[in-house]
């Protein structure tokens, strides 16, 4: 457990906080606008975040009365590096709670733990029109990689593929 100031502290997510982790990726699937996309349930996540083949880390920012927002993160690898690094799938600070270094603070906590595992990179990806966290990103010092475009491939398309 990390403390970062006196009204909020950071810790890795455990088992029993799943009903909250649900909570918060709707929260933050809505304020994404994505609502709609969501399909997770609260037992999928169970199996999927703290089963045995899992390797998805989840920061939990909060106070003695609520979680205040999420982190869900994931080891990758650089075959440029050679190195490991780590992918941040979501950061997601409750509304009420932004402004007061707790974003900043759960990427602070990532990026201790790139460098644990002697990563070379933490990256992310960021809505297009999401100016706030794109302002903030640039702020701590992140760069866009505007050269590269994310693919991705689910449902049918994804059997579809992995049937031929």
């Amino acid at each position: 457990m990390e403390s970062f100031n006196e009204n909020y502290l950071i810790r890795q997510a455990e088992i029993d906080d799943v009903p909250e982790i649900f909570v918060l990726i709707k929260e933050l699937a809505d304020y994404e606008r994505l609502l709609n996309e969501v399909v997770a349930t609260e037992d999928l996540l169970r199996e999927t975040l703290f089963g045995k083949n899992s390797n998805t880390k989840i920061l939990l920012a909060y106070n003695e009365k609520k979680v205040l927002g999420f982190a869900l993160y994931f080891q990758n690898f650089s075959t440029f590096l050679g190195r490991p690094g780590i992918y941040l799938e979501d950061i997601f600070v409750r509304d009420f709670a932004r402004g007061r270094g707790i974003g900043e603070a759960l990427l602070r906590s990532i990026a201790k733990c790139a460098l644990e595992i002697e990563g070379g990179r933490l990256e992310w990806s960021v809505l297009d029109w999401n100016e706030l966290a794109i302002s903030f990103y640039r702020k701590i010092g992140a760069e866009s990689l505007n050269e590269w475009t994310t693919f991705r491939l689910t449902g049918e398309k994804l059997k579809k593929l992995a049937e031929k």
